[in-house]
């Protein structure tokens, strides 16, 4: 398992949501930031979540 970062922010730059989660695969992980960013209605918001590489999984600005 590896651990990825997903992050959403407010226009001015306040940090709505910074997590660190576990997943097996970047697809997988990509599928769980998508989850957890629309159960917390953010997925509008710009965010990002990063792999531990820092591959850009994500992205909304």
């Amino acid at each position: 398992m590896k651990t990825y970062k997903l992050t959403a922010f407010e226009v001015n730059g306040e940090k709505l949501i910074d997590e660190s989660f576990q997943a097996e695969s970047d697809a997988a992980a990509k599928e769980m930031g998508e989850k957890l960013l629309a159960e917390k209605d953010l997925l509008e918001k710009t965010h990002r979540c990063i792999s531990p590489s820092g591959k850009l999984l994500l992205f909304h600005p």
